[in-house]
């Protein structure tokens, strides 16, 4: 394969990861059993401004952004459509799901939504043309001399409480994500990488 179509084949995977990405943050929200960290803040903060989930994914990565401007790190085209594409899809996928609301079929979404959210992120990364917003920012400060672990810790709690306290959905949703999504893509990425350049390794673009 020459080099233009490889390119064009990650252009692709990296779509249709950001696409899977944004539909499985609106299954979430329909299945109404708990978000994932970030998205606990997004929707708390949709809430206390009486706008879509979407639009408040595209600022918060916007201001995201910024921060890495301190950091030094360098945004790439999977950056950018990641800051923009996600969200869209998001409200998108919720004009087109009704509400749920027999228990069973809620968990069944919720269930969906972590598997899509799973192999989405496995795309996306896979791609290799970029760190998401959140992730750039955990890379960034974790080259600052501090631990992974603690930094994505720490700021996972961070908007996870923050997102709470603005009215944020949290529940069995949120451990049930946390607890697999992680095993999930370490399983899934050997397998749907496109490309051997290094990257870091996460659940959320």
């Amino acid at each position: 394969m020459s080099a233009k179509l490889r390119l064009l084949a990650r252009v692709a995977w990296l779509f249709l990861g950001l696409t899977g990405f944004g539909v499985s943050i609106a299954l979430l929200v329909r299945a109404r059993l708990g978000l994932d960290p970030w998205d606990v803040l997004h929707q708390g903060i949709a809430r206390h401004l009486g706008v879509p989930i979407g639009w408040v994914v595209i600022g918060v990565s916007g201001i995201v952004l910024l921060a890495w401007i301190p950091l030094r790190q360098r945004p790439g085209f999977g950056t950018v459509s990641n800051a923009i594409v996600v969200g869209l899809v998001a409200d998108q996928t919720l004009t087109v799901i009704p509400p749920l609301r027999a228990i069973a079929v809620r968990l069944a979404t919720l269930a969906g939504a972590i598997a899509v959210n799973a192999v989405s992120t496995a795309c996306y990364i896979g791609a290799g043309l970029g760190p998401g917003p959140r992730d750039g920012l955990m890379t960034g400060l974790a080259r600052r001399g501090y631990s992974i672990r603690v930094v994505r810790t720490a700021i996972e709690v961070t908007v996870l409480v923050t997102g709470a306290l603005l009215g944020g959905s949290v529940g069995i949703g949120t451990v049930a994500y946390a607890l697999s999504i992680g095993p999930l893509v370490h399983l899934l990425l050997p397998r749907l990488r496109l490309t051997t350049t290094t990257t870091h390794d996460t659940e959320r673009p």
